[in-house]
Protein backbone atom coordinates (compact mmCIF):
# COMPACT_ATOMS: atom_id res chain seq x y z
CA UNK A 1 0.00 0.00 0.00
CA UNK A 2 0.82 3.42 -0.79
CA UNK A 3 1.03 5.64 2.33
CA UNK A 4 1.94 9.61 3.29
CA UNK A 5 3.36 9.84 7.17
CA UNK A 6 2.95 13.78 7.74
CA UNK A 7 5.13 14.60 10.76
CA UNK A 8 8.25 12.84 11.11
CA UNK A 9 8.41 13.28 15.22
CA UNK A 10 8.30 10.66 17.42
CA UNK A 11 4.99 8.69 16.64
CA UNK A 12 5.40 9.78 12.73
CA UNK A 13 9.18 8.80 12.58
CA UNK A 14 8.58 4.92 14.08
CA UNK A 15 5.11 4.40 12.26
CA UNK A 16 6.07 5.26 8.60
CA UNK A 17 9.25 2.97 9.48
CA UNK A 18 7.47 0.16 11.28
CA UNK A 19 4.60 0.55 7.98
CA UNK A 20 7.61 0.36 5.39
CA UNK A 21 9.43 -2.95 7.54
CA UNK A 22 5.87 -3.95 6.31
CA UNK A 23 6.39 -4.10 2.02
CA UNK A 24 4.37 -0.98 2.34
CA UNK A 25 5.88 2.30 0.30
CA UNK A 26 5.96 4.73 2.39
CA UNK A 27 6.61 8.97 1.93
CA UNK A 28 7.05 10.77 5.52
CA UNK A 29 6.71 14.71 5.03
CA UNK A 30 8.49 16.93 7.09
CA UNK A 31 9.17 21.34 6.84
CA UNK A 32 12.19 21.29 8.77
CA UNK A 33 15.21 21.74 6.66
CA UNK A 34 17.44 20.33 8.99
CA UNK A 35 15.53 17.36 10.75
CA UNK A 36 14.39 16.36 6.85
CA UNK A 37 18.56 16.82 5.97
CA UNK A 38 19.45 14.48 8.91
CA UNK A 39 16.79 11.86 7.63
CA UNK A 40 17.98 11.79 4.19
CA UNK A 41 21.05 10.94 5.34
CA UNK A 42 19.95 8.18 7.22
CA UNK A 43 20.54 9.65 10.38
CA UNK A 44 17.67 8.70 13.15
CA UNK A 45 16.62 12.19 15.23
CA UNK A 46 15.53 10.97 17.90
CA UNK A 47 16.30 7.88 20.63
CA UNK A 48 14.75 4.59 20.37
CA UNK A 49 15.67 1.59 20.70
CA UNK A 50 15.62 -0.88 17.84
CA UNK A 51 14.60 1.76 15.31
CA UNK A 52 17.58 2.50 13.61
CA UNK A 53 17.94 -0.86 12.49
CA UNK A 54 14.61 -1.02 10.80
CA UNK A 55 15.15 2.78 9.42
CA UNK A 56 18.13 1.94 7.15
CA UNK A 57 16.96 -1.45 6.10
CA UNK A 58 13.88 0.51 4.47
CA UNK A 59 15.86 3.34 3.26
CA UNK A 60 18.06 0.67 1.64
CA UNK A 61 15.23 -0.77 0.07
CA UNK A 62 13.67 2.59 -0.94
CA UNK A 63 10.37 1.77 0.72
CA UNK A 64 10.93 4.75 3.12
CA UNK A 65 11.09 8.11 1.67
CA UNK A 66 11.58 11.78 3.08
CA UNK A 67 10.00 15.27 1.25
CA UNK A 68 9.27 18.38 2.64
CA UNK A 69 6.49 17.95 -0.75
CA UNK A 70 3.54 17.57 0.51
CA UNK A 71 1.43 17.88 -2.72
CA UNK A 72 3.54 14.55 -4.12
CA UNK A 73 3.37 12.58 -0.99
CA UNK A 74 -0.55 13.05 -0.79
CA UNK A 75 -1.71 12.55 -4.61
CA UNK A 76 0.87 9.27 -4.45
CA UNK A 77 -0.91 8.04 -1.53
CA UNK A 78 -3.61 5.69 -0.66
CA UNK A 79 -3.79 6.74 2.85
CA UNK A 80 -2.41 9.85 4.53
CA UNK A 81 -1.09 9.46 8.09
CA UNK A 82 -1.82 13.33 10.30
CA UNK A 83 1.42 12.63 13.12
CA UNK A 84 1.52 16.28 13.84
CA UNK A 85 2.41 17.89 17.23
CA UNK A 86 -1.02 18.90 19.79
CA UNK A 87 0.89 20.63 21.99
CA UNK A 88 -0.83 22.06 25.27
CA UNK A 89 -2.39 25.17 25.06
CA UNK A 90 -2.42 27.67 27.74
CA UNK A 91 -5.64 26.62 29.20
CA UNK A 92 -5.09 22.80 29.19
CA UNK A 93 -6.46 22.15 25.91
CA UNK A 94 -4.46 20.16 23.04
CA UNK A 95 -3.23 22.59 20.48
CA UNK A 96 -4.81 22.04 16.80
CA UNK A 97 -3.38 24.29 14.50
CA UNK A 98 -1.50 22.08 13.09
CA UNK A 99 -3.90 19.36 12.27
CA UNK A 100 -6.17 21.86 11.29
CA UNK A 101 -3.57 23.88 8.80
CA UNK A 102 -2.27 21.02 7.20
CA UNK A 103 -6.36 19.44 6.44
CA UNK A 104 -6.24 22.97 4.98
CA UNK A 105 -3.30 22.67 2.68
CA UNK A 106 -4.61 18.90 1.69
CA UNK A 107 -8.07 19.99 0.36
CA UNK A 108 -6.30 22.13 -1.85
CA UNK A 109 -3.86 19.79 -3.21
CA UNK A 110 -7.00 17.31 -3.54
CA UNK A 111 -9.11 20.18 -4.94
CA UNK A 112 -6.88 21.21 -7.28
CA UNK A 113 -5.97 17.67 -8.78
CA UNK A 114 -10.18 16.83 -9.46
CA UNK A 115 -10.96 14.84 -6.72
CA UNK A 116 -9.95 11.90 -8.45
CA UNK A 117 -8.50 9.25 -6.29
CA UNK A 118 -10.22 8.44 -3.23
CA UNK A 119 -8.64 8.86 0.55
CA UNK A 120 -8.39 8.21 3.32
CA UNK A 121 -6.92 10.54 5.74
CA UNK A 122 -5.98 9.35 9.45
CA UNK A 123 -5.78 11.04 12.32
CA UNK A 124 -2.24 9.88 14.54
CA UNK A 125 -2.02 12.60 16.48
CA UNK A 126 -3.16 12.31 19.81
CA UNK A 127 -6.72 14.75 19.56
CA UNK A 128 -10.01 16.08 21.63
CA UNK A 129 -12.95 14.32 21.03
CA UNK A 130 -14.60 15.76 18.06
CA UNK A 131 -11.14 16.34 16.04
CA UNK A 132 -12.01 14.13 13.35
CA UNK A 133 -15.18 15.79 12.54
CA UNK A 134 -13.61 19.22 12.77
CA UNK A 135 -10.78 17.98 9.95
CA UNK A 136 -14.03 16.61 7.57
CA UNK A 137 -15.82 19.84 7.88
CA UNK A 138 -12.20 21.46 6.66
CA UNK A 139 -11.37 18.90 3.92
CA UNK A 140 -15.38 19.27 2.39
CA UNK A 141 -16.40 22.91 3.11
CA UNK A 142 -15.19 23.30 -1.09
CA UNK A 143 -16.99 20.24 -2.57
CA UNK A 144 -14.17 17.94 -1.66
CA UNK A 145 -16.28 14.68 -1.77
CA UNK A 146 -14.10 11.77 -2.27
CA UNK A 147 -12.63 11.25 0.89
CA UNK A 148 -12.87 9.70 4.92
CA UNK A 149 -11.08 10.94 7.76
CA UNK A 150 -10.57 8.08 9.98
CA UNK A 151 -9.17 7.95 13.78
CA UNK A 152 -6.71 5.50 14.50
CA UNK A 153 -4.90 6.37 17.91
CA UNK A 154 -1.36 5.40 18.93
CA UNK A 155 -0.35 3.30 21.64
CA UNK A 156 3.31 3.57 21.51
CA UNK A 157 5.43 3.66 24.80
CA UNK A 158 8.72 5.77 24.32
CA UNK A 159 11.66 3.09 24.48
CA UNK A 160 9.55 0.29 23.80
CA UNK A 161 7.78 1.69 20.30
CA UNK A 162 9.39 -0.41 17.47
CA UNK A 163 7.72 -4.15 19.32
CA UNK A 164 4.61 -1.40 20.18
CA UNK A 165 4.01 -1.16 16.28
CA UNK A 166 5.01 -4.17 15.48
CA UNK A 167 3.42 -6.56 18.26
CA UNK A 168 0.29 -4.25 18.99
CA UNK A 169 -1.72 -4.94 22.04
CA UNK A 170 -4.63 -3.83 19.83
CA UNK A 171 -5.59 -1.28 16.69
CA UNK A 172 -8.14 0.57 17.69
CA UNK A 173 -9.88 2.25 14.28
CA UNK A 174 -12.47 4.88 14.32
CA UNK A 175 -14.33 5.27 10.68
CA UNK A 176 -17.79 5.72 9.36
CA UNK A 177 -17.61 3.48 6.23
CA UNK A 178 -17.11 -0.32 5.83
CA UNK A 179 -14.63 1.52 2.93
CA UNK A 180 -12.97 3.11 5.35
CA UNK A 181 -12.86 -0.09 7.89
CA UNK A 182 -12.09 -2.13 5.12
CA UNK A 183 -8.46 -0.16 4.32
CA UNK A 184 -7.74 0.02 7.48
CA UNK A 185 -7.93 -3.48 8.24
CA UNK A 186 -6.10 -4.79 5.33
CA UNK A 187 -3.05 -2.60 6.31
CA UNK A 188 -3.09 -3.85 9.76
CA UNK A 189 -3.76 -7.19 9.37
CA UNK A 190 -0.05 -8.19 9.08
CA UNK A 191 0.59 -6.52 12.71
CA UNK A 192 -1.96 -8.80 14.24
CA UNK A 193 -1.38 -12.22 12.84
CA UNK A 194 -0.91 -14.27 16.49
CA UNK A 195 -4.94 -12.72 17.06
CA UNK A 196 -4.69 -9.39 18.96
CA UNK A 197 -7.83 -7.81 17.96
CA UNK A 198 -8.45 -4.92 15.30
CA UNK A 199 -11.21 -3.22 17.44
CA UNK A 200 -13.86 -0.95 15.24
CA UNK A 201 -15.62 1.73 16.73
CA UNK A 202 -16.86 5.37 15.27
CA UNK A 203 -14.12 8.38 15.07
CA UNK A 204 -15.69 10.00 18.40
CA UNK A 205 -15.24 6.78 20.13
CA UNK A 206 -12.06 5.87 19.40
CA UNK A 207 -10.46 9.45 20.02
CA UNK A 208 -11.86 9.13 23.44
CA UNK A 209 -10.60 5.70 23.79
CA UNK A 210 -6.53 7.16 23.70
CA UNK A 211 -7.35 9.55 25.75
CA UNK A 212 -9.10 7.09 28.35
CA UNK A 213 -6.46 4.45 28.23
CA UNK A 214 -3.58 7.53 29.17
CA UNK A 215 -5.39 8.96 31.64
CA UNK A 216 -6.09 5.66 33.64
CA UNK A 217 -2.73 4.58 33.79
CA UNK A 218 -1.65 8.51 34.45
CA UNK A 219 -4.38 7.50 37.30
CA UNK A 220 -2.65 4.51 38.54
CA UNK A 221 0.66 5.77 39.03
CA UNK A 222 -0.60 8.83 41.05
CA UNK A 223 -2.61 6.77 43.40
CA UNK A 224 0.54 4.91 44.18
CA UNK A 225 2.52 7.39 44.59
CA UNK A 226 -0.09 8.99 46.85
CA UNK A 227 -0.48 5.41 48.66
CA UNK A 228 3.54 5.37 48.82
CA UNK A 229 3.57 8.79 50.92
CA UNK A 230 0.82 7.36 53.09
CA UNK A 231 3.20 4.06 53.76
CA UNK A 232 5.93 6.41 55.02
CA UNK A 233 3.55 8.01 57.24
CA UNK A 234 2.33 4.96 58.88
CA UNK A 235 4.93 2.69 58.37
CA UNK A 236 4.60 0.42 55.80
CA UNK A 237 6.91 -0.79 52.46
CA UNK A 238 5.11 0.36 49.57
CA UNK A 239 7.07 -2.26 47.55
CA UNK A 240 4.88 -5.17 49.92
CA UNK A 241 1.70 -3.08 49.56
CA UNK A 242 2.64 -3.19 45.22
CA UNK A 243 3.18 -7.02 45.56
CA UNK A 244 -0.14 -7.67 47.62
CA UNK A 245 -1.63 -5.41 45.34
CA UNK A 246 -0.85 -6.76 41.64
CA UNK A 247 -1.49 -10.08 42.29
CA UNK A 248 -4.92 -9.45 42.10
CA UNK A 249 -5.80 -10.51 38.94
CA UNK A 250 -8.44 -7.92 38.79
CA UNK A 251 -5.77 -5.06 39.48
CA UNK A 252 -2.51 -6.76 37.46
CA UNK A 253 0.72 -6.09 38.31
CA UNK A 254 1.76 -2.68 35.66
CA UNK A 255 1.82 0.68 36.37
CA UNK A 256 1.84 -0.29 40.27
CA UNK A 257 5.33 1.37 40.62
CA UNK A 258 6.15 4.17 42.91
CA UNK A 259 8.34 7.59 42.31
CA UNK A 260 8.60 10.84 41.93
CA UNK A 261 5.71 11.73 39.31
CA UNK A 262 5.11 10.86 35.75
CA UNK A 263 6.69 13.18 33.16
CA UNK A 264 6.82 12.87 28.56
CA UNK A 265 4.88 13.51 26.13
CA UNK A 266 1.97 11.46 26.66
CA UNK A 267 0.23 11.44 29.97
CA UNK A 268 0.86 14.80 30.84
CA UNK A 269 -0.53 16.55 27.97
CA UNK A 270 -3.52 13.99 27.81
CA UNK A 271 -4.64 14.10 31.69
CA UNK A 272 -5.14 17.94 31.00
CA UNK A 273 -6.71 17.89 27.58
CA UNK A 274 -8.66 15.40 28.99
CA UNK A 275 -9.88 17.54 31.92
CA UNK A 276 -10.27 20.62 30.00
CA UNK A 277 -12.42 18.43 27.17
CA UNK A 278 -14.48 17.60 30.12
CA UNK A 279 -15.13 20.96 31.16
CA UNK A 280 -16.20 22.24 28.70
CA UNK A 281 -18.52 19.57 27.46
CA UNK A 282 -20.11 20.10 31.07
CA UNK A 283 -19.47 16.89 32.94
CA UNK A 284 -16.43 17.81 34.78
CA UNK A 285 -13.42 14.79 35.35
CA UNK A 286 -13.03 16.13 39.04
CA UNK A 287 -11.11 12.56 39.68
CA UNK A 288 -8.34 13.61 36.93
CA UNK A 289 -8.16 17.06 38.39
CA UNK A 290 -7.25 15.79 41.46
CA UNK A 291 -4.67 13.35 39.50
CA UNK A 292 -3.02 16.19 37.85
CA UNK A 293 -2.46 18.08 41.38
CA UNK A 294 -1.34 14.86 42.87
CA UNK A 295 1.33 14.27 40.30
CA UNK A 296 2.78 17.96 40.47
CA UNK A 297 3.15 17.88 44.13
CA UNK A 298 4.85 14.20 43.98
CA UNK A 299 7.78 15.67 41.95
CA UNK A 300 8.62 17.78 45.25
CA UNK A 301 9.21 14.92 47.43
CA UNK A 302 12.60 14.44 47.09
CA UNK A 303 13.61 17.93 47.61
CA UNK A 304 11.75 17.86 51.08
CA UNK A 305 13.43 14.85 51.87
CA UNK A 306 16.99 16.58 51.17
CA UNK A 307 16.27 19.71 53.11
CA UNK A 308 14.96 16.84 55.96
CA UNK A 309 18.16 15.56 56.11
CA UNK A 310 20.66 18.45 55.16
CA UNK A 311 18.56 21.49 56.05
CA UNK A 312 16.32 24.13 54.73
CA UNK A 313 19.64 26.24 53.40
CA UNK A 314 21.10 23.91 50.67
CA UNK A 315 23.19 27.22 49.46
CA UNK A 316 26.67 26.29 48.15
CA UNK A 317 25.99 22.13 48.14
CA UNK A 318 26.75 19.95 45.58
CA UNK A 319 24.64 16.83 44.56
CA UNK A 320 25.33 14.14 42.02
CA UNK A 321 22.04 13.55 39.42
CA UNK A 322 21.80 10.22 37.72
CA UNK A 323 19.15 10.23 34.89
CA UNK A 324 17.16 13.25 33.41
CA UNK A 325 15.31 11.73 30.93
CA UNK A 326 11.39 11.52 32.21
CA UNK A 327 11.52 7.39 31.79
CA UNK A 328 14.60 4.91 30.76
CA UNK A 329 15.68 4.15 26.95
CA UNK A 330 14.61 7.51 25.71
CA UNK A 331 15.80 10.81 25.63
CA UNK A 332 12.58 12.84 26.10
CA UNK A 333 12.70 15.81 29.01
CA UNK A 334 9.57 16.92 28.14
CA UNK A 335 7.77 17.46 31.61
CA UNK A 336 10.39 15.50 33.61
CA UNK A 337 10.54 15.87 37.09
CA UNK A 338 14.07 15.88 36.66
CA UNK A 339 13.74 19.47 35.80
CA UNK A 340 11.38 20.51 38.63
CA UNK A 341 13.55 18.99 41.36
CA UNK A 342 16.69 20.31 39.62
CA UNK A 343 15.11 23.77 39.82
CA UNK A 344 14.00 23.76 42.95
CA UNK A 345 17.26 23.02 44.22
CA UNK A 346 19.03 25.49 41.47
CA UNK A 347 16.95 27.96 43.64
CA UNK A 348 17.52 27.15 47.25
CA UNK A 349 21.07 27.94 46.71
CA UNK A 350 22.60 24.33 45.22
CA UNK A 351 24.51 22.76 42.91
CA UNK A 352 24.22 19.83 40.23
CA UNK A 353 26.13 17.73 38.27
CA UNK A 354 23.99 15.20 36.41
CA UNK A 355 24.60 12.37 33.66
CA UNK A 356 21.94 10.46 31.61
CA UNK A 357 22.86 7.91 29.27
CA UNK A 358 20.43 10.03 26.32
CA UNK A 359 18.72 12.98 27.57
CA UNK A 360 21.78 15.28 28.16
CA UNK A 361 21.96 17.19 25.05
CA UNK A 362 17.71 17.91 24.98
CA UNK A 363 18.09 18.65 28.93
CA UNK A 364 19.88 21.74 27.79
CA UNK A 365 16.87 22.94 26.75
CA UNK A 366 15.06 23.27 29.97
CA UNK A 367 18.21 23.58 32.03
CA UNK A 368 20.51 25.67 29.60
CA UNK A 369 23.82 25.73 31.46
CA UNK A 370 22.21 25.98 35.06
CA UNK A 371 24.43 22.69 35.91
CA UNK A 372 27.37 20.72 34.94
CA UNK A 373 26.37 17.62 32.57
CA UNK A 374 29.43 14.67 33.04
CA UNK A 375 29.90 12.12 30.56
CA UNK A 376 30.28 9.66 33.03
CA UNK A 377 28.06 8.55 35.84
CA UNK A 378 30.84 8.97 38.65
CA UNK A 379 32.19 12.22 37.51
CA UNK A 380 29.01 13.49 39.38
CA UNK A 381 30.35 11.91 42.61
CA UNK A 382 33.32 13.81 43.80
CA UNK A 383 32.41 17.23 45.83
CA UNK A 384 28.89 16.07 45.84
CA UNK A 385 26.56 15.61 49.09
CA UNK A 386 24.68 13.10 48.33
CA UNK A 387 23.80 11.00 45.32
CA UNK A 388 20.12 11.53 44.00
CA UNK A 389 18.42 9.22 41.67
CA UNK A 390 15.46 10.12 38.38
CA UNK A 391 15.51 8.33 35.88
CA UNK A 392 15.86 3.88 36.56
CA UNK A 393 18.05 3.24 33.60
CA UNK A 394 19.73 -0.09 34.03
CA UNK A 395 23.10 0.90 34.12
CA UNK A 396 22.36 2.53 37.31
CA UNK A 397 20.99 -0.49 38.84
CA UNK A 398 23.90 -2.31 39.84
CA UNK A 399 26.55 0.22 39.87
CA UNK A 400 30.44 0.17 42.18
CA UNK A 401 28.98 1.39 45.60
CA UNK A 402 32.03 0.95 46.77
CA UNK A 403 33.32 4.15 44.22
CA UNK A 404 30.57 5.96 45.37
CA UNK A 405 30.59 5.85 48.52
CA UNK A 406 34.06 7.30 48.48
CA UNK A 407 33.81 9.27 46.54
CA UNK A 408 31.09 11.26 47.72
CA UNK A 409 31.22 13.47 50.56
CA UNK A 410 28.99 11.37 52.32
CA UNK A 411 27.51 7.98 51.70
CA UNK A 412 23.40 9.36 51.25
CA UNK A 413 21.72 8.43 48.15
CA UNK A 414 18.18 9.98 47.83
CA UNK A 415 16.41 7.41 45.10
CA UNK A 416 13.41 8.94 43.31
CA UNK A 417 12.26 5.56 41.58
CA UNK A 418 13.18 2.52 44.61
CA UNK A 419 15.76 0.60 42.32
CA UNK A 420 17.86 0.11 45.39
CA UNK A 421 17.26 -2.29 48.00
CA UNK A 422 17.00 -0.50 51.67
CA UNK A 423 18.62 -2.86 54.03
CA UNK A 424 21.37 -4.18 51.22
CA UNK A 425 22.07 -0.06 51.26
CA UNK A 426 22.63 0.15 55.16
CA UNK A 427 24.79 -3.11 54.87
CA UNK A 428 26.91 -1.13 52.18
CA UNK A 429 26.80 1.81 54.97
CA UNK A 430 24.58 4.20 53.04
CA UNK A 431 21.84 6.38 54.57
CA UNK A 432 19.39 5.87 51.86
CA UNK A 433 15.87 7.50 51.02
CA UNK A 434 13.35 6.12 48.87
CA UNK A 435 9.73 6.42 47.97
CA UNK A 436 7.22 5.30 50.10
CA UNK A 437 9.44 2.90 52.22
CA UNK A 438 11.01 3.43 55.50
CA UNK A 439 14.70 4.70 55.99
CA UNK A 440 17.02 2.45 58.16
CA UNK A 441 17.36 4.11 61.45
CA UNK A 442 21.17 4.56 61.98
Amino acid sequence: MKLAVIGTGYVGLVSGTCFAEMGNHVICVDNDPKKLKKLKEAEVPIYEPGLDIIFYRNIAKKRLLFTDDLKSAVLESDVVFLCLPTPQGENGSADLKYVFAVAEDIAKILLDAGDKDYKIIVNKSTVPVGTSAKVTNILSKDGLKNFEVVSNPEFLREGFAVDDFMKPDRIVIGAKTEKGFEIMRNLYEPFVRQGNPIIEMDPYSSEVTKYAANSYLAMRITYMNELANFCEQVGANVDLVRKGMGTDTRIGKRFLFSGIGYGGSCFPKDVKALIKTSVENGSAMSLLQRVDEVNNNQKSVLVDKIQAHFGKDLKGKQFAVWGLAFKPNTDDMREAPSVVIIKKLLELGAKVKAYDPAAMENSKFYLDDTIEYCDDQYKTLPGSEALLIFTEWNEFRNPDMNEVNSKLNNPVIFDGRNIFDPKKMDELGFTYYSIGRQPIKK
